[in-house]
């Protein structure tokens, strides 16, 4: 879903995949695999340190979003995290892209 490319993509062939496509990227490369409609103008505008530490919380909670993505896909399955534990985690992102946002709205 954050990538919006579809594990039956063409690019994915043989010894590729999308789990290896995110592995590699991260976290290095979060915006390029981040399908860009999800960031749309929220990364990269600003030069103030306001938006550049709004940037980097975002940054950080893709990368985190991409990592529960890859231990909930982990080969073999019994590698993969329990999803109270997932939706407990995407909770805490969200909390903290909201925490992000009232600051922004504060400082204005």
């Amino acid at each position: 879903m954050f990538t919006g490319k579809r594990p039956t993509d063409e690019r994915f062939k043989e010894d590729s995949s999308l789990h290896s496509f995110v592995k590699e990227a991260l976290p290095e490369r979060v915006i390029e695999i981040t399908d860009p409609t999800l960031l749309q103008e929220r990364v990269g505008r600003g030069t103030r340190n306001g938006n550049n530490m709004r940037n980097e919380s975002l940054l950080q909670c893709l990368n985190s979003i991409f990592e529960i993505g890859l231990t909930c896909s982990s080969d073999p399955p019994s590698e993969r995290i329990d999803m109270g534990n997932v939706v407990a985690m995407l909770c805490s992102i969200r909390d903290k892209l909201h925490q992000t946002r009232f600051v922004r709205h504060v400082r204005t």
